[in-house]
């Protein structure tokens, strides 16, 4: 990088929005937990390398998600009596529409996560294609308009931003800068979407999945178990949120879907934690955001 790129860089927060407030939670709860999973299916891969669509084991990594990870993770979360948000790329519903109909039928809530899972990069010629194509394959597959939205790879743009406050978003689930919903505001002052910040530490991308050309090893039961149960013990001390990020061609497999239910069981036994959906983690925020 050389000094002119260094001098560019502008001499302010790149998120301009306050700390989040403090709006209490629905009673009788303190904290809150967004149960969320990311279904790219196939887009995962072909989004890193258009050539991997030729390269059948590596696809067959995100195929897993509708073969057996979405079934299992729907199961589980029926046992469990939990609802979530499903963020799912239009690629995927359009792959395997009987996978995204099946979320639907169960009663989860339907995420918008792009098209073909393409990183948002600034001044990318694709985003606003990327953005109207899933918004035109959840309608037309499913019926859906989403209000929710999460970033391929967690990545934003100010272009995206406003992309998506035109578009009717009313949430965003892609920071990683606070631990309770905020409201966005765009580079204009004027107001952008609500912001529900992601828990890092519950990405099971991160622990749980090792691709053969991965130097990644696969975390044990136990020692993701107990960051997870550490990280919201305190999160419930502060009256905070966290996030989960879950993905069914992780956490659908056999290891990882037990390790799932230890921790949802866990989280149930919890009678302060609201777990629960973005939308209506978004609807209280905007209770509290009109009360006040």
């Amino acid at each position: 990088m050389n000094r002119a790129a260094l001098d560019s860089i502008p001499l302010t927060p790149a998120n301009l929005a306050p700390p989040a407030p403090d709006y209490p939670w629905p009673a009788p709860y303190r904290s809150a937990m967004f149960l969320s999973f990311d279904v790219d299916a196939e887009s995962a891969w072909t989004s890193k390398d258009a050539g991997h669509a030729e390269r059948l084991v590596t696809m067959s990594y995100g195929a897993y998600e509708a073969r057996v990870g979405t079934p299992k993770l729907l199961e589980l979360l029926d046992q469990l009596g939990l609802k979530g948000t499903f963020f799912i790329t239009g690629w995927a519903v359009d792959a395997y529409p009987a996978m995204a109909e099946a979320i639907v039928r169960a009663g989860h809530e339907i995420g918008h996560h792009g098209y073909h899972h393409l990183m948002p990069d600034p001044g990318a010629p694709f985003m606003e294609e990327e953005i109207e194509r899933g918004f035109e394959t959840l309608k037309r597959r499913l019926g859906v308009v989403p209000t929710g939205y999460r970033a391929p790879y967690g990545e934003f743009t100010e272009g995206l931003r406003r992309t998506l406050v035109k578009h009717g978003i009313v949430y965003t689930s892609s920071f990683r800068d606070d631990v309770r919903p905020y409201r966005h505001v765009l580079r204009d002052g004027t107001p952008g979407p609500i912001e529900l910040p992601v828990t890092a530490s519950y990405d099971d991308w991160m622990h749980g999945l090792s691709t053969r050309f991965s130097p990644r090893s696969i975390f044990p039961k136990e020692h993701v178990l107990s960051l997870w149960k550490d990280e919201l013990d305190e999160v419930r001390d502060w009256g905070a949120m966290v996030t989960t990020v879950l993905h069914p061609q992780c956490s659908g497999r056999p290891m990882r879907l037990r390790l799932l239910r230890e921790f949802l069981t866990y989280a149930k036994e919890c009678p302060d934690l609201w777990i629960t959906t973005g939308e209506a983690i978004a609807g209280n925020f905007l209770h509290q955001e009109r009360a006040a």
